[in-house]
């Protein structure tokens, strides 16, 4: 069989049953894919950050942890890698608070293989979107080599530095709420002390800059008490 990814993709399977992480490992690397392994939620963070994992296929119950405290950890230590959660749970509560910890997509046991390759490569094809150098969203191109950006008229739009990288970190995480710390962090730096509403200040300036108005196709949502989020129509 061809295999559908490229040779670099790499997936860590977490999963505690040895004989369902031995099969999928299997399965995955039929598909021509490199497979990690681990049954333990402790070892998951060294492991994504030492070997830049592209996908977790994620078990919730571990013996010592949960999946939802691995995804919010990856999460919290700047990790983008793609996370798929397997659990035997079916209620919406849970679901909902997968996607809240940081989860990309959820698939409930027993599952078919046919169904999780389906999500892994639409996971890995999404991944590979966030890491290209030119992104487009609303019209707008955002080349992160050069570090220009370009409107719909294809006029060019002055950002500063900050500006830029706000910009970025935002289509690197589309979709997904983003703590104005966790923006600091990774835009400013963990050893910049700054307010955390300078993110606000940078928000509306980019904003400005970028013509925003109702219907122009991307929204910097507030999300109050939290902070922002990058949606693209």
């Amino acid at each position: 069989m061809s295999p559908i990814c490229q040779p670099s993709s790499v997936i860590l399977i977490v999963e505690d049953d040895e004989n369902l992480r031995l099969a999928l490992a299997d399965n995955l690397e039929d598909e021509g894919y490199r497979v990690l392994t681990t049954a333990h939620a402790g070892e998951v963070c060294g492991i994504v950050l030492d070997t830049d994992v592209d996908l977790v296929i994620l078990d919730i119950m571990l013996p010592d942890g949960d999946g939802y405290a691995v995804c919010r950890n990856l999460r919290a230590a700047g990790s983008e890698t793609m996370i798929l959660m397997l659990t035997a749970r079916t209620l919406e509560d849970d679901l909902v608070r997968g996607f809240e910890a940081g989860a990309d997509d959820y698939l409930t046991k027993p599952y078919r293989l046919a169904e999780l390759l389906v999500r892994v490569r639409a996971l890995l094809r999404r991944r590979g979107s966030t890491l290209q150098q030119v992104q487009t969203f609303a019209g707008f191109s955002l080349d992160t080599t050069s570090r220009t950006l370009i409107d719909p008229a294809g006029q060019p739009i002055t950002l500063t530095r900050t500006e830029f990288d706000l910009l970025a970190f935002f289509l690197t995480h589309l979709g997904r709420a983003l703590t104005r710390d966790q923006i600091l962090d990774q835009v400013w730096g963990q050893e910049v002390v700054v307010d955390a509403r300078t993110v606000d200040n940078f928000v509306s300036n980019l904003k400005k800059k970028m013509g925003w108005r109702p219907g122009v196709g991307f929204r910097i949502e507030t999300l109050r008490g939290v902070g922002y989020r990058l949606e693209v129509d």
